[in-house]
């Protein structure tokens, strides 16, 4: 699978990005008021690392409701400015300013600085609790390249936009209300954009390469990390860290890199770790099958819920159950044997497919019983003319093209981001009085110079299941709660569980990592029943990792 085909794969999932308002540095006058001459130069402010906000951070306060319970708090939209390494970073104090005493001047082009970001947050404190006792979690949706609107609106905040599950409903207005599904009854928030996206802006010499990419882009957030501890007093709190989709990945080098701040607990929804599982680039990938069994249950459970196949009267669960085992036995040493596969088996296994997935047997000899992601959509109601969504294959809308091998477009997320592009711009700047005169820019695709570099150690899809490995080994008391939806044909199901059990850690760490997973897609907050049982789920891992101290 080539690194463009990865990165493409990952883009799926978010809206184009509207061009970011360009600005022009004014130079400073060659004649200059001889008083400013005379200052002395300890008289001088110290320069900004990065260009200073034009507004100051919003403190304003709130109630939301959770089970039945007011939940007083006060949030703070604003931004925290880093550097591009850690001397960088050292040398730049809380305000986004050069410290006085860093023996360093800021030039008079930023275009000539040392790259910086100016990362944009949203964090809610529930009012009367103690700092050390109270936890507090940082979340961050994926990409990668795009905001954290998706979380944001959708899952724990104290507001979230209202979608009919599986329906595309009309254009606005559409309904912000309280969430009764918050998680601030049991934990502070801190929503973070990565930088680039939203309202994090990146700047100085270079800056694409100091903040995109897989391991600049956990730097960033781990410096983010470190200094939102010390601006708020944070230090000595529990800690998680909650990322879906490509924030997964991101967890699992971003845990890694907060060297000495443990982290109670990490929080994967929708996870894929190695690349080279991915549904979508499979046949870019020739010899490792895998990936095609492990979609497997996917297609399965998308079938099952179409009534594509004959046996729908089974309960999901046990149908996946036997779909599973197929996958990782008979089904893979098919795939395994290659050409040598006798013919006779080759047949058998496609009429066994056939039965999983509802796709016709001619197609799937014809694919070499592989069929990536996208040609499933396309193929399981194709006689009906409509394409199956990705995101959530509970979703359905019309063939774009019927002449096309693959899905033209995701209608799951034509269905649900018109709706969460609005709530967040409405919000930000209603609610949390942020923004004004703002661009808020959902995602970075389309953004000139935007391409996502992963480690060439790697030499291929990259694979950082080593890097959460590490962290579970350094501290054997860190929990990993994974989650996700059934229906999800971005990051399948079967492959976050496959991955977690090949973790390369001590088998008794094994019991650390607790799983759940739901009949909804990869955004399962959508569903209204299916968050109020996330939040749950979600608020008895956090309780319960305090519980183990």
């Amino acid at each position: 699978m080539t690194r463009n085909r990865i990165v493409n794969y990952l883009l799926g999932t978010a809206l184009l990005a509207g061009c970011a308002a360009g600005g022009v540095l004014q130079l400073h006058a060659m004649a200059q008021d001889k008083k400013e001459n005379d200052k002395k130069e300890s008289d001088k402010k110290p320069e900004p690392a990065a260009p200073a906000s034009t507004q100051p951070d919003s403190i304003t306060e709130g109630t939301v409701t959770v089970g039945g319970q007011a939940i007083a708090y006060k949030a703070v939209a604003g931004t925290l400015t880093v550097g591009a390494t850690s001397s960088q970073d050292a040398m730049i104090g809380l305000d986004g300013k050069l410290l006085a005493d860093s023996g360093e001047k800021a030039p008079d082009k930023i275009d000539d600085a040392a790259p910086t970001a100016r990362i944009f947050y949203a964090a809610y404190f529930k009012k009367g609790t103690t700092a050390e006792t109270r936890p507090i979690t940082f979340l961050y949706n994926g990409g990668p390249g795009s905001s954290t609107m998706w979380l944001h609106m959708g899952s724990f905040g104290p507001r979230r936009v209202v979608t009919t599950d599986t329906v595309h409903e009309a254009a606005a207005p559409y309904k912000i209300v309280n969430n009764d599904y918050s998680l601030l009854d049991v934990s502070d928030l801190v929503f973070i954009d990565a930088p680039g996206t939203g309202f994090s802006r990146i700047f100085g010499k270079n800056k694409e390469a100091a903040f995109w990419g897989l391991d600049p882009d956990a730097h960033a957030f781990e410096r983010f990390i470190r200094r939102f501890l010390t601006k708020y007093e944070r230090w000595n709190s529990p800690k998680y860290i909650f990322g879906e989709s490509y924030g997964t990945p991101r967890s699992a080098v971003l845990s890694a890199d907060l060297q000495n701040v443990d982290l109670n607990g990490i929080i994967l929804l929708s996870a894929i770790l190695s690349f080279d599982n991915s549904i979508d680039g499979s046949k870019g990938n020739p010899g490792v099958d895998q990936a095609f069994a492990l979609g497997l249950p996917t297609f399965a459970a998308s079938a099952w819920y179409h009534k594509k196949i004959a046996n729908t009267s089974t309960a999901l669960e046990p149908f996946l159950a036997e779909v599973e085992q197929f996958a990782l036995g008979e089904y893979m040493s098919a795939l395994l044997q290659g050409s040598e596969l006798p013919e006779a088996r080759r047949q058998a296994v496609a009429a066994k497919l056939h039965d999983y997935t509802g796709l016709p047997v001619a197609y799937l000899l014809k694919s070499d019983l592989r069929v990536e992601g996208g040609a499933f959509s396309k193929m399981l109601q194709e006689p009906e003319g409509i394409t199956t969504g990705r995101l959530d294959t509970r979703y359905q809308g019309p063939d774009y093209d019927p002449l096309s091998s693959g899905a033209d477009y995701d209608p799951q997320s034509n269905a649900i981001s018109s709706a969460y592009t609005t709530a967040i711009n409405q919000y930000l700047r209603a609610d949390l009085k942020y923004g004004e005169n703002w661009t808020y820019k959902p995602s970075l695709y389309g953004e000139p110079g935007f391409k996502w570099p992963f480690r060439e150690s790697d030499g291929g899809p990259p694979n950082v299941m080593g890097d959460l490995a590490k962290t579970m080994k350094a501290n054997p008391k860190t929990k990993v709660l994974l989650a996700g939806g059934y229906y999800d044909l971005a990051t399948p199901f079967f492959e976050g569980i496959y991955e977690m059990h090949h973790l390369p850690i001590p088998h008794e760490l094994q019991a650390n990592i607790s799983y759940h997973y739901y009949q909804a897609g990869h955004m399962i907050y959508v569903n209204d029943g299916i968050l109020k049982q996330f939040h749950e789920d979600v608020a008895a891992f956090i309780k319960g990792t305090q519980a183990a101290k």
